[in-house]
């Protein structure tokens, strides 16, 4: 309704009519809007369809959804990602990773951005979030800024779904379309982290089951793994890759790359070291993740096992090695595809004041 509104009032102030001619326009520029908005929510359901579809969105998710209530959102956003970046460019990486540890619990609701408090636990102290996620601050500035421009206009979840795609676009990678209309929750779940992120761990049965349990498919699983090509890891999340007689690589290990972990990692307390999740372009997106695979130099054992643990994780890697573009393309889609993930929130869910609390 909000939407009819304003095109009603946009009308109208372009063109200033008599009293009744005003109550007969208003008929009419209801119905069109009305229309509009109709054709708008086929088309998202078309486009959710070309992506694969079963997608639980809870409500349908839609392409420049605050042209009129929050025009300098998407521009309020990319400004301090921007900044952050080209500050830290590993930010990058920690704001791409926030939105997919908030889709993978419960559909896209920005639950991973809720503090604990003394009556409420939330996903932050989460085995896979502990000490590991990043960016929170830079979410919790964006927010503060479209608080005082549009107040309680934009979702803390649309917050973090722009700022995952401005992250790939300043990085080198593609750019897309984000689909938005996201609710707040107003829970969370802690054990839903636990069990539905992905671990670093994870064989290649593991990832796909982990990504069907969300609606995501196989392809969706090797695309956004690719989200590797750029960030960090602790060697506590790699150690396995130390001992490479541990794994079955096959042909696909690399001893040099091997023997520099051990050394980066070795000895008391350097289980927090870090290294780069690929050596060789470590802040730019691009195929190089893949390239690294199959060359035995994949750092998490959930990376190296797309190419040693099955035979069609493997060809879709082989694929995105000879060519970028199709890595790109494909990375857009389930990007849009994991965005759109729903959950209850969509209908019981609130615009957060404060992505750190419920209002």
């Amino acid at each position: 309704m909000l939407y009819i509104e304003q095109c009603i009032a946009c009308q109208f102030n372009k063109h200033p009519l008599t009293l009744m001619s005003q109550n007969m326009a208003m008929q009419l520029v209801t119905l069109l809007c009305v229309m509009i908005l109709n054709l708008t929510s086929v088309f998202a359901t078309t486009v959710n369809e070309a992506y694969g579809g079963d997608i639980n969105t809870g409500c349908p998710l839609e392409t420049n959804i605050y042209q009129y209530s929050c025009p300098q959102a998407e521009a309020i956003i990319f400004s301090w990602v921007e900044q952050a970046v080209s500050s830290d460019p590993r930010m990058a990486a920690s704001l791409l990773r926030l939105h997919f540890h908030d889709c993978f619990v419960n559909g896209c609701d920005a639950s991973v951005l809720l503090d604990d408090t003394q009556d409420f636990v939330g996903e932050k102290t989460a085995a896979p979030n502990l000490n590991s996620l990043r960016g929170f601050e830079v979410i919790n500035e964006i927010k503060s800024e479209l608080e005082l421009v549009c107040p309680q206009t934009v979702s803390c979840a649309d917050i973090l779904a722009t700022a995952a795609r401005d992250s790939v676009l300043l990085s080198g990678g593609p750019t897309w379309e984000v689909q938005m209309g996201r609710k707040d929750s107003i829970t969370a779940s802690k054990v839903g982290a636990n069990n539905n992120i992905p671990g670093p761990n994870s064989t290649v049965d593991v990832l796909v089951s982990k990504f069907e349990n969300v609606g995501l498919t196989l392809q969706d699983m090797v695309a956004l793994s690719g989200a590797h090509t750029i960030g960090k890891a602790r060697c506590s999340t790699f150690s396995s890759r130390l001992q490479s007689n541990s794994i079955s690589d096959g042909p696909y290990v690399d001893m040099e790359f091997v023997a520099s972990l051990q050394q980066l990692c070795s000895g008391q307390g350097n289980s927090n070291q870090i290294a780069h999740l690929d050596l060789t372009t470590p802040a730019t997106f691009d195929n190089q993740y893949y390239v690294n695979l199959l060359s035995g130099e994949g750092l998490l054992p959930s990376d190296q096992t797309l190419v040693s643990g099955n035979d069609q994780t493997r060809e879709i890697v082989e694929t995105y090695v000879e060519n970028p573009y199709a890595f790109f393309e494909d990375f857009k889609i389930s990007m849009i595809r994991m965005g759109s993930l729903g959950s209850d929130a969509q209908s019981n869910g609130q615009i957060r004041r404060d992505c750190r609390t419920i209002n």
